[in-house]
This record gives C-alpha cells, sequence and structure tokens, in this order.
C-alpha cells in the first residue's frame, strides 16, 4: 500500500505527521508484529532513531533489518534513510529536536561562538580517533594487510562521500604499489567487480555499511571468490556480510542531515594510516624502493 507523504498547505506541498500515519498503521492493522515492534520504538524514542543505523535499530527492536524496512516501505517511504529524513522534518515541526544538532552535530548550537565550534568539533576528533583506537583489532588489520599483500589487484570501492576516502586510499596506496584501482562511477564499479577473480582484492568504504552500489559491489566481489575488506562504522551492517575482513571506527552517529562529518573521515583516515604503515613495514624494501621513485616522480612538479 503506497501512502501519501505530503499534503498541500496553499498549493506548496509539506510533510505529513510521521508520527500520525504510524499511528495510523498500527490501528489499521496495516503492520506486521515485527512492524509493530519497531513503530512502537519510534513513537516511543524518536530522537533516538535519528542516530541509529538500520540494524542498530532492528537489534532494539529485536527483529531483522528486513522488518525494519519493510516497516518504512509500508508507511511509502523509499527506504530507511528516506524514512529518516521526514522523522527529523516531523521532530523539528514539533520542536522535539534541536534545530541546530538536526544538521550540525549534537554538540553544536546554531548560537555556539567561533570559539565554542573550535573546542567542540577538536573534542569530536579527539574523541572519535580514541574510539578507533580502542575498537582496533590487530587479528583483523593483521589478515587485512595479508589479504593485500597476496591480491593481483586491489580495487578500493566507495559511494558518495565514502567515494572520496576510496580515492584517497589509492592514491596512498599508489606511492608503492601499481595495482591498484579506485572507480568512482556505480556502473565501472559493479562492472569491475563482476570481472574479479580469486586472486583480487575489493576493498569497500561505507560509514553506514547499508549503502545498495557498495554493498552489490561487494556482492559481486564475493561470488567470484575475490578476497574482500570492508571498513565501516556499524558492526551488524548487511555490507560486514560479503567481507572476509571487517574493520570499525568510532565517532559520534551521523543524523540523517548530517553526513560527511568529519569526524568520521577523520577516524577512516587513522584507519587507513594503520592499514597503509603496516603494509609498509611488512613489505619495507620494496615499499621503501617504490616510494623514494614515486617521490623522486612529484619532486620534478614542484618549485
Amino acid at each position: 500500500m503506497k501512502m501519501v507523504l505530503f499534503q498541500s498547505k496553499g498549493g506548496v506541498p509539506v510533510p505529513c505527521d510521521i508520527f500520525a500515519k504510524i499511528q495510523s498503521c498500527m490501528n489499521g492493522k496495516l503492520l506486521t508484529n515485527a512492524e509493530k515492534k519497531a513503530a512502537r520504538f519510534v513513537l516511543q524514542k524518536p530522537t533516538d532513531v535519528l542516530y541509529l543505523s538500520i540494524t542498530d535499530l532492528a537489534k532494539q527492536c529485536g527483529v531483522g533489518d528486513t522488518s525494519v524496512f519493510r516497516f518504512c516501505k509500508t508507511l511509502g517511504f523509499k527506504g530507511y534513510q528516506d524514512f529518516k529524513m521526514t522523522l527529523a522534518q516531523s521532530l523539528s515541526s514539533r520542536g522535539g529536536a534541536n534545530s541546530g544538532a538536526m544538521t550540525l552535530s549534537d554538540e553544536i548550537g546554531v548560537g555556539d561562538s567561533t570559539d565554542q565550534v573550535c573546542r567542540k568539533l577538536l573534542s569530536a576528533d579527539i574523541s572519535a580517533l580514541n574510539q578507533t583506537f580502542d575498537m582496533l583489532d590487530k587479528e583483523k588489520i593483521g589478515r587485512a594487510v595479508e589479504i593485500l599483500e597476496n591480491g593481483r589487484m586491489i580495487y578500493f570501492f566507495g559511494s558518495g562521500s565514502s567515494g572520496v576516502m576510496a580515492l584517497e586510499a589509492k592514491n596512498k596506496f599508489a606511492r608503492i604499489l601499481t595495482n591498484v584501482v579506485a572507480p568512482l562511477d556505480s556502473h565501472m564499479q559493479a562492472m569491475a567487480a563482476a570481472l574479479l577473480g580469486k586472486e583480487d582484492v575489493a576493498v569497500a568504504f561505507s560509514y553506514s555499511g547499508s549503502t545498495r552500489d557498495v554493498i552489490e559491489t561487494m556482492k559481486y566481489a564475493r561470488e567470484n571468490h575475490a578476497k574482500t575488506i570492508c571498513v565501516t562504522r556499524f558492526s551488524g551492517s548487511p555490507l560486514t556480510a560479503y567481507a572476509d575482513v571487517s574493520l570499525l571506527y568510532g565517532g559520534a552517529n551521523e543524523g540523517p542531515f548530517q553526513g560527511g562529518l568529519l569526524s568520521a573521515k577523520i577516524a577512516q583516515l587513522y584507519l587507513l594510516d594503520v592499514l597503509y604503515t603496516e603494509f609498509f613495514k611488512k613489505n619495507y624494501n620494496i615499499c621503501d624502493y617504490n616510494k623514494k621513485r614515486t617521490s623522486q616522480a612529484i619532486a620534478s612538479k614542484m618549485l
């Protein structure tokens, strides 16, 4: 059943109250028992939901990811992220969430001074790094390095802002390796993954671990028996199901309008730096030789 989520006011479409929609579906018996669990949680703790991944919400409700997804579809949304955006709008119109926190971060208010902003952002970045350090699994780092060592070709994948991180990983490893690629177009990623073999490696970056294009790309890689590594924020995200090794990083959870928080990127960069440095150490002779050659090549382009 497709529900209309927008009403017209003076010829201008405005979002409907999502809470009324949820209550209407519950009263109309349109939800399954599992979907009702998700509905009750949203009604009781709507602000918490803004900062939960679909996997985390499912765990909180004691249901599967698919039940949460079906709940969103029953309400008429394209998916979980679409649902969270409308939830955020409804909370804002109700005055149930700080407008600054809605799009900036939980710590920063629109009335904060420049000094306060500087200090709060520094604190958030340091906290993300500390959390990531505490989450580091030395054994998984070692396994990831071993996979990269044995890779015939190494592909870095990502979408949106995580695509930028994939490109950063490619640029970093290109200083010491010749077999690294980072296609940014989703079609090119899918085609590349479809041609991977068991000697190749696919490394995916995704904050949520729920980006459809990246998940499909890693699924193709896994079906072709390529070795797979994912770098993500959430341990139980769908992406991890297609990864031989999952590397996790910390930082505050992002709200639906907070995508691209730099604290998450800084944590990703730290994790990437650890992976690169461990690889360099283990293969020091060839990496040192290649690094010197690429550095000399770049030096001639500077004044």
